[in-house]
C-alpha cells in the first residue's frame, strides 16, 4: 500500500512573513493607486491565501484585475530572492523529513504561485524528500482538487494532509483525506481529530493516523 503525507507550505514547513514583507512595500510604493503597506501582522495573515484572496482583502479600493496584477508582480519580486535567502524552517524539519521519506511518499500542496515551493526547495536544499507537489498558481484549481489531483496521479492509496488554517482543513474534506493540524503555524481551526504542536510529533502521529483511517 502506498501511503502519503501531503504537506501545505506557510505555515506548515516554513515561514517567510518578514522576509517577503519589505519586498512587498517596496512594490506597493511603486503604484501610486494605493498607499497602502502592510504589516507583518497582516502578511502572516495573507498566508495560505490564494493571489485572489489576498488581493480583495489587502486592496479593497482597487479593480479586482488592479489588485491582483499587483500581487502577482509582488509575488514575482519575492521568489527569486526566496530561492537565493530561503526562509525559516520549522525545527528539526529536515532531520523529520527525512526520517518520514523512508516510509512514506511526501508532497507538497499550496495555494501560491508558480515557483514559490521550487524557491523553498531550492534555497534549502530539500527537493529530495519530496516525490510531487502541485499549486493553485499553476492548475488554477482548488487546494482540495489539488490533494485529489496528487493523490490520483501518484497512486497513492492512503495519504493525509498536515496545514495550519481552516482552509487546509476544509481542503482536507473536499479531498476526503485525513487532516493534521499544525497548530504552531499561522491559523486556527474546528476541534480537529489530530494536532501537532511540533513538527517533530508528526514522527509519532503518522502512524496513527494511517492506522486509524
Amino acid at each position: 500500500m502506498k501511503k502519503a503525507i501531503l504537506f501545505d507550505l506557510d505555515g506548515t514547513l516554513w515561514h517567510t512573513s518578514d522576509v517577503i514583507l519589505p519586498i512587498w512595500n517596496e512594490v506597493l510604493k511603486n503604484h501610486p493607486e494605493t498607499t497602502k503597506q502592510i504589516t507583518l501582522d497582516e502578511m502572516n495573515s495573507y498566508m495560505g491565501k490564494t493571489i485572489e484572496q489576498i488581493a480583495s482583502i489587502m486592496l479593497p479600493e482597487l479593480s479586482e484585475e488592479n489588485g491582483i496584477n499587483i500581487i502577482k508582480e509582488c509575488c514575482a519580486v519575492e521568489v527569486p530572492y526566496l530561492e537565493k535567502s530561503g526562509g525559516h524552517l520549522y525545527e528539526n524539519l529536515e532531520e523529520v523529513l527525512r526520517a518520514l521519506s523512508e516510509k512514506y511518499f511526501l508532497g507538497i500542496i499550496s495555494n501560491c504561485q508558480c515557483g514559490y515551493i521550487e524557491s523553498f526547495l531550492k534555497a534549502h536544499k530539500l527537493e529530495k524528500y519530496f516525490s510531487d507537489f502541485e499549486m493553485s498558481g499553476r492548475t488554477q484549481l482548488t487546494k482540495g482538487e489539488n490533494i485529489s489531483l496528487v493523490i490520483k496521479r501518484n497512486g497513492i492509496d492512503s495519504a493525509f494532509y498536515v496545514g495550519d488554517t481552516i482552509g487546509d482543513q476544509i481542503a482536507s474534506k473536499d479531498a476526503n483525506v485525513p487532516f493534521v493540524f499544525a497548530e504552531y503555524g499561522f491559523g486556527n481551526t474546528e476541534n480537529p481529530k489530530y494536532i501537532i504542536h511540533t513538527f517533530s510529533e508528526l514522527l509519532e502521529i503518522s502512524e496513527k493516523v494511517f492506522a486509524e483511517n
